[in-house]
């Protein structure tokens, strides 16, 4: 089941790789997500989830998370994060990625690269014996070595049939510390990483965090497996994306 959930997580995330453009509102990408969910029985969890009035995430330039969507269209430029988790027979899956509206600045695209390898460091880290301090410590490690700044606001968490469960995965530290991690634990691996510092604050709507030096933020989220010989990633691209521009992979 959360191969199931997690892939059809992964399918809708490929979807709306092809309808970010300027012009687009984060709106729209939001009802894409409830109908998209909706045709294959599924339900979107972030929906009324403790008064959060959408189904998705959307995250743009500056909003490090829970951003809500709206009307406001996508400017070229622009970078936004989509961070979409749905619920099928009971079980979660929860996804992000970084999409690039039009033609964006190098230090958008850099970001978003160190981002993404962030995470894939982070997940090469996930195996029996290891402990969660070994995940936060390589991310941290490669984020700032790269002269990004990682958000410690915000944490990975356990996933399954609960939205959010133990344990919380933070995405800095010291190698050797936290919880060992055992053969069948699910979680999610999501880094937040800054181009300035990562200092964060939550607007008045009680869910937008931002920087509060407005830095470009970005994203990405993987949700995971641990097995008896290392790390399952279960929303993996059914279209073999990985970074932008997202070109079907062989």
């Amino acid at each position: 089941m959360m191969h199931k959930v997690c892939q059809l997580t992964a399918t809708c995330l490929d979807q709306v790789s092809h309808m970010i453009k300027p012009g687009v509102t984060t709106e729209e990408i939001d009802e894409f997500v409830y109908e998209f969910g909706k045709q294959h029985n599924a339900s979107p969890a972030p929906l009324n989830y403790r008064g959060y009035p959408k189904s998705c995430c959307t995250s743009i330039n500056h909003v490090v998370c829970h951003g809500i969507p709206n009307k406001k269209p996508l400017r070229e430029g622009d970078i936004v994060n989509v961070d979409v988790t749905y619920v099928l027979d009971g079980w979660h899956g929860d996804s992000s990625r970084m999409y690039p509206v039009g033609t964006i600045k190098r230090a958008a695209e850099r970001l978003i690269e160190v981002t993404y390898k962030s995470l894939m460091i982070g997940i090469e880290e996930a195996k029996p014996g290891n402990r969660m301090g070994d995940i936060g410590a390589a991310i941290q490690e490669y984020a700032e070595s790269e002269r990004c700044s990682v958000v410690t606001d915000f944490c990975g968490h356990g996933v399954g049939r609960l939205f959010h469960d133990a344990p919380n995965v933070l995405h800095y530290g010291n190698r050797g510390e936290g919880i060992e991690m055992r053969s069948g634990m699910i979680f999610t691996i999501e880094p937040m990483l800054n181009l300035g510092r990562p200092d964060v604050k939550v607007l008045r709507d009680g869910w937008t965090a931002v920087t509060r030096d407005r830095s470009l933020t970005a994203q990405y989220e993987h949700t995971v497996g641990i097995t008896d010989e290392g790390c399952e990633i279960f929303t993996l691209s059914p279209s073999g994306y990985t970074l932008p521009p997202y070109i079907r992979g062989d």
